[in-house]
């Protein structure tokens, strides 16, 4: 895990050093602003947290409960379902929606689960054809039409296959393109309809895909899908190629959403659980000298 935490911030890390050279066993307002913003946390976050210090000599422990508070919300707890367990995958073309699917359908697979894929991303043909070679390089199964069918009618097969066949996990691909907001809406709000059909109570869980190199740029785009269709979680993607790790705190803090995973790379394997505790202190190591 902490591999992962080293390789996630790396490039953070280059950045803060170019504000904070030395670590060092405490810091003053300024120059801890100055490391805050750098590492990409808002400015008024940075702000708020730095005024609720009653101290100009501001110290790992101090900075840590800040830090650990803006992430409050981003803890998850698995809704109680009727197997299968069906997923929404939702988020802008290029954030990394289908490859995560297929780290998320590997990471299934491992735990020794029956998963199939349903490629709802029915706007673009190349959405299909990737979604298409994960499933054959995984061996998992995969639901799927022409480009321009109706993504919602692949929703509903996916799922009555996966319920005649009894899978345990349903991982659903959808478009997104954002700047036709309103069909887009629209298409996203009869996915979830047509899969409380299929299987009443589901979507499970909708999740947003996050591109973790777009810092705090990408928190207009949550809460654009948050209020087309509700978003139960987010998995931030590409941290390894960005110095934008502290967005995370701002994304958190602005959505209120709980952070399921990180990816860090292309391969299946390279998707980690969230974990807030090892992901402050990651950061804290590269800010803060040991104090002896």
């Amino acid at each position: 895990m902490f591999g992962f935490i080293k390789k996630s911030l790396a490039r953070t890390a280059e950045a803060i050093r170019t504000v904070a050279p030395k670590r060092k066993i405490s810091f003053t307002r300024d120059e801890l602003e100055d490391i805050l913003l750098e590492a990409d946390i808002e400015y008024d976050l940075a702000e708020t947290m730095l005024t609720e210090m009653d101290t100009n000599k501001i110290t790992r422990s101090i900075l840590r409960s800040k830090l650990l508070f803006a992430l409050d919300k981003t803890s998850y707890e698995e809704p109680k379902f009727t197997k299968p367990f069906v997923e929404l995958i939702v988020g802008v073309n290029g954030a990394g929606k289908t490859t995560t699917i297929s780290k998320l359908a590997s990471r299934y697979k491992n735990e020794g689960k029956r998963v199939i894929l349903g490629a709802g991303d029915t706007f673009r043909a190349a959405a299909i054809e990737q979604l298409t070679q994960w499933s054959k390089k995984l061996d998992i199964p995969i639901v799927s039409s022409k480009q321009g069918h109706d993504s919602s009618a692949v929703a509903f097969d996916t799922i009555d296959s996966a319920k005649s066949k009894d899978f345990d996990n349903v991982i659903i691909d959808t478009a997104g393109r954002l700047h036709t907001q309103t069909n887009l809406s629209n298409e996203l709000k009869k996915i979830s309809r047509i899969c409380d059909k299929a299987h009443p109570g589901s979507p499970h869980r909708t999740v947003l895909i996050i591109d973790g190199t777009q810092g705090n740029s990408a928190i207009a785009q949550a809460k654009a899908f948050n209020e087309m269709i509700g978003i139960d979680g987010i998995i931030i993607t590409k941290l390894d190629g960005t110095a934008k790790g502290g967005s995370i705190f701002s994304i958190a803090d602005a959505l209120k959403l709980p952070i399921l995973y990180v990816g860090t790379g292309e391969q299946p394997e390279n998707l980690t659980p969230f974990d807030k505790y090892e992901f402050v202190d990651g950061l804290l190591d590269i800010i803060f000298e040991e104090e002896k």
